[in-house]
């Protein structure tokens, strides 16, 4: 393959054939991951689990370690018959707690076609079929291998007609979010003796005469250096911190777009692949992107991690700074609609809206709203509101006034699509249409906070990459954000992880496996 660089067994200040000085003697292992997030992690796990030698090259100092899983809610998305296979997760749920509970189902056939659904039938189905016919037993791996879950009430339940009713396909989450799923998952590699090197980053892949991976070029402080193995998982994340291949793929704006999770995912493991010839796939030009606080860092705070988000809209309304709205907030469940409705804040003047609640719904707002780090007003007019922040105030005067006019009766029920809506307005609010008029008003300003993008490598069910004649490339295999294939338009909440671990858990053993040949 043209452009590869094919670096002998040499030590100290040597070169490669692009010129870089090789500073350090080769490292050798059966397996190299690169990066540091859920996927890499449950990827290097499953592959130590088969007796190989790994290691992990992680972009990032230790301390800013985690990618963007450490940003997350901590939420997966599994299929799953009921209360027993959630108690097989979490042994320790009581009697008690059974019975005040409703967690219902969720089928792999209703995972599959929420998947379906919300990406407009664009899915890989073959890789769709993996993710939910495996989702469950995946998340029992984890349970096994030590990472423990809890139920997800404070995000994903409500209470209603006596009972905590989970919704949205969503019931657990790993214990202390984002954060306590990637500490876990790191105390679980060190105690496997799984080596972990800090500040590398991966360049280029290195494959011998045959075409088969042989190595990894990395950068450390200490210089560029070839780490040799005999096969490489790539998990290292998409493009979405990378500015320029934002702008060139999602389009004009997105240089403009907050990042919510680290800096470090710069699509670096794509463009390696793709200059050994791997093909690309899925939706270059989507991305998953939220509503994020006006006023959030331009990347990912370790402190507030997941919180800048704000995820009750549903709730509410959602107006632009000339106080028109632009979306019908209560068009599905949150679960399947607010990966997308970021693309639509991007859209509007100034790159901004606003979040608006009254006293009838303050109670059902996350945690997330209430946090000192957020940019709202809380006013007793919407006159004031308005003037608060800066929104134009006759225009959303008339917008609050006739949307009022259009609420239709019906009985409110947050755990699920309601049917109270709106009538002769555009756009409409299909569910959860409740008048705006109980004072003191809440306003809250969002901008666009982009998550990861959708375009990425194509690999197959084994997760092995493929080039562009649609053959694997031996030895090479990838799995998490930087695969495509999964995800267009829009994204059901909690999937991202899910397939993550999924497709990391595969590559790591179908890794190991080669490396053992």
């Amino acid at each position: 393959m043209a452009g590869v660089p094919k670096i002998p067994n040499r030590t100290y200040q040597q070169l490669d054939e692009k010129g870089k000085t090789m500073t350090s003697p080769e490292k050798n292992y059966d397996v190299v991951v690169v990066g540091a997030g859920n996927a890499a992690l449950t990827s290097a796990l499953s592959a130590a689990s088969k007796g190989v030698k790994v290691a992990i090259l992680e972009k990032a100092p230790k301390h800013l370690r985690g990618g963007n899983s450490y940003f997350t809610g901590g939420l997966f998305r599994f299929a799953y018959n009921g209360i027993e296979d959630i108690s097989e997760l979490l042994p320790d749920i009581t009697s008690e707690e059974k019975q005040n509970i409703d967690v219902g189902s969720y089928k792999e056939s209703q995972f599959y076609s929420d998947v379906m659904r919300v990406t407009e039938g664009l899915s890989d189905a073959s890789l769709l079929q993996v993710l939910t016919s495996q989702s469950f037993p995946t998340m029992l791996w984890m349970r096994n291998q030590g990472v423990p879950w809890i139920l997800a009430y404070g995000r994903q339940a409500f209470e209603h007609e006596g009972k905590q009713r989970f919704w949205g396909g969503l019931i657990v989450e790993a214990v202390g979010g984002g954060k306590g799923l990637s500490d876990r998952l790191f105390e679980l590699v060190e105690r496997k003796n799984i080596e972990v090197l800090y500040q590398t980053s991966g360049t280029d892949l290195s494959v011998d005469q045959q075409g088969h991976i042989d190595g990894i070029i990395a950068k450390s402080k200490s210089g560029y250096e070839k780490i040799s193995c005999k096969s490489v998982v790539l998990a290292c994340g998409g493009f979405e911190a990378n500015t320029e291949m934002r702008t060139r793929y999602l389009g004009p704006g997105w240089e403009l777009a907050k990042v919510r999770g680290t800096q470090y995912n710069t699509g670096d493991g794509i463009n390696m692949a793709l200059r050994i010839g791997a093909q690309s796939n899925g939706h270059w030009s989507g991305c998953h992107a939220v509503a994020w606080d006006l006023n959030a860092p331009p990347y990912g705070d370790r402190n507030v991690a997941d919180l800048f988000q704000k995820h009750s809209y549903p709730f509410g309304l959602i107006v632009n700074v000339d106080g028109e709205r632009f979306v019908d907030e209560g068009a599905d469940l949150r679960n399947y609609t607010y990966a997308k409705y970021g693309r639509e804040i991007l859209n509007q003047p100034q790159r901004v809206a606003f979040q608006l609640f009254d006293q009838k719904t303050k109670h059902l707002l996350r945690d997330e709203y209430f946090i000192p780090q957020m940019t709202m007003v809380e006013a007793e007019t919407i006159e004031e509101l308005a003037v608060g922040l800066d929104i134009n105030p006759e225009q959303l005067q008339i917008t609050v006034q006739q949307y009022n006019g259009a609420v239709q009766d019906g009985d409110f029920n947050p755990t699920a699509l309601d049917g109270k809506h709106t009538k002769g307005i555009t756009p409409p609010k299909s569910n959860w249409a409740q008048k705006l008029d109980k004072p003191p008003y809440l306003g809250y300003a969002v901008t666009c906070g982009i998550t990861f993008t959708f375009g990425g490598l194509k690999i197959d069910t084994n997760t092995q990459v493929q080039d562009n004649s649609d053959m694997p490339i031996p030895g090479l295999y990838a799995a998490g954000e930087l695969t495509g294939g999964l995800f267009y338009n829009n994204y059901p909440g909690g999937s991202g992880l899910m397939s993550g671990a999924v497709f990391g858990k595969i590559a790591g053993e179908n890794a190991a496996e080669e490396a053992l040949i």
